[in-house]
């Protein structure tokens, strides 16, 4: 097995590799379609409210949270965040009482064991994804999880066992990226797929934006709380942002393409970026798909001036053009006008809400986003490896590597 050290200069005492702390199991395969009667969903209580444990209560959990709330199905009934305070603070927000308000690395097991919860929604760093998610399986709970899924290989493939367990468990397991949610996307895709571009050629994935997960002026390299409020500065928390963010951009190429990529080329650095933090700020990837389609990936967060996150995939005879934060289309022979994206980032978590309620009450535990959302997952990782490596890394080389991250959780409660 191979196992990776990731740290910076400020920072690298809180990283490093522990190689007992956890446990990861390798799978694969399609996971079958397995139907649930509703009726034994909540037994008596099947028209009862969903009640849902929220775990990580930063920004976008409790922003999240709300939208849970607002859809009418669901009652938020725990929360869980490492930082008491902020458990508290989300907890009195939602009406939930004290006692159910869990805090420390270890918060959220004590959540799933105290029960009187349906579901869970994971807002956490990605890092713990995998661990969380496990956990929320095996005490028996519906899992509606964040995007990245996780930050290394052997996270994935702990997410896809989970994901696979579910369905063996009659639970639901949603991953929950926004863009997949769209029509617009929807029939983009299902065009190219119909040959409506003809034979696709190449593509190009791009994540242009300014600075990200700026870290506190008052950032302390020896508390290892700070590393934590501040995580998506750091790699081995956030996956890189490759991982944490960019991975929009190429969960559409593969998307388009139906497949993972067989090797990537790539390189970037860190020279926009000031201040702590081991992310890196500009990546460019090139990735052979099957058929030899190429795929050009670019990213980069910092500066100011042009945005956007988008795909585009090139046929012989057509072009798809996706914008996340703008317009989808086709032009060719069989064009396709398209239009706004609108309020994606909310309507497409609000869709994959309903869809997460429908689906538990139905009892349709096919979890299809499992499998595309680790597939995305790993392809931003071997993009990430080769760019690392400065080199050509295969499909099967990233696997093989068993790459695995540690954060080391020295000084911080349980």
């Amino acid at each position: 097995m191979t196992e990776y050290r990731h740290g910076t200069k400020d920072g690298s005492q809180f990283f490093h590799n522990l190689p007992n702390r956890r446990r990861f199991l390798a799978t694969g395969g399609v996971v079958a379609m397995t139907i649930m009667q509703p009726s034994l969903v909540f037994g008596s209580q099947a028209n009862e409210k969903i009640r849902l444990g929220l775990i990580g209560c930063g920004n976008r959990g409790r922003w999240i949270a709300k939208l849970f709330q607002d859809h009418g199905g669901y009652v938020v009934a725990a929360v869980h965040d490492y930082f008491p305070d902020r458990a508290k603070t989300v907890g009195g927000q939602f009406g939930v009482p004290e006692e159910r308000c869990y805090s420390g690395l270890l918060g959220y097991r004590r959540m799933l064991d105290n029960g009187g919860i349906d579901a869970v929604a994971i807002e956490s760093p990605p890092y713990f994804h995998p661990a969380q998610a496990a956990a929320a399986v095996e005490a028996g709970m519906h899992v509606f999880l964040a995007k990245p899924v996780a930050v290394d290989v052997t996270g994935c493939q702990t997410i896809q066992s989970a994901g696979q367990k579910a369905t063996e468990k009659k639970l639901v397991f949603l991953v929950d990226f926004q863009t997949r949610t769209n029509p617009l996307y929807q029939e983009a895709v299902r065009r190219v797929k119909e040959g409506d571009i003809g034979a696709i050629v190449s593509g190009e994935a791009v994540y242009y934006c300014g600075p990200t997960w700026v870290p506190p002026t008052d950032f302390d390299s020896k508390n290892p709380e700070d590393f934590l409020r501040a995580w998506g500065a750091f790699r081995v928390l956030s996956g890189d942002v490759i991982t944490e963010q960019n991975i929009h951009a190429l969960d559409v190429a593969t998307w388009f393409l139906d497949a993972a990529p067989l090797q990537a080329y790539g390189m970037g650095g860190r020279k926009g970026k000031t201040g702590p933090g081991d992310c890196w700020d500009h990546f460019s990837v090139i990735f052979t798909f099957p058929n030899d389609v190429l795929v050009t990936f670019a990213s980069k967060q910092y500066g100011a001036g042009y945005d956007d996150i988008g795909c585009r995939i090139f046929g012989t005879e057509g072009t798809a053009d996706t914008h996340y934060f703008g317009t989808v289309s086709i032009q060719g022979k069989k064009p396709f006008p398209g239009g706004s994206t609108g309020s994606l980032y909310a309507d497409g978590a609000k869709a994959n809400i309903k869809t997460f309620f429908e689906s538990i009450k139905s009892g349709d535990v096919t979890n299809p986003t499992v499998a595309p959302s680790v597939r995305s997952n790993l392809t931003t990782i071997l993009g990430r490896m080769a760019a690392y490596q400065k080199s050509e890394v295969t499909w099967d080389q990233m696997l093989a590597s068993q790459e695995r991250w540690e954060f080391d959780v020295t000084g911080l409660k349980e």
